[in-house]
């Protein structure tokens, strides 16, 4: 009996870890996928998961770093709800701006 309930409590004590999901988008993207992206977001916070938005900059993007920082602080304000952001919008790398969003406690 001491030991199914030791068990319970040990299993209960170690049930998730927390991992880091990221989501992959360039500046152009449209806002039907923006949404659809914000849909998987919305269920890995939900799951108690990190997620890290990463917009990849090509060529002539590299230029237009503001429209990376538009998406991303409407994706911030979106889930302000659920999440909070861990990491603002930076440059990674020289052609990834990331930010790091964790789920509210």
């Amino acid at each position: 009996l001491k030991y199914e309930r030791k068990k319970k409590t040990s299993k209960n004590t170690k049930q998730h870890q927390v991992q880091l999901k990221e989501i992959r988008m360039r500046p152009k993207i449209g806002k039907h996928d923006i949404e659809f992206k914000l849909k998987s977001a919305r269920k890995f916070l939900e799951q108690k998961d990190k997620v890290k938005f990463n917009i990849m900059f090509r060529g002539r993007e590299n230029a237009h770093h503001e429209l990376g920082r538009t998406i991303l602080g409407e994706i911030q304000e979106q889930l302000s709800e659920i999440a909070k952001v861990e990491q603002a919008a930076t440059m990674a790398s020289g052609r990834n701006m990331i930010m790091v969003l964790a789920p509210r406690s």
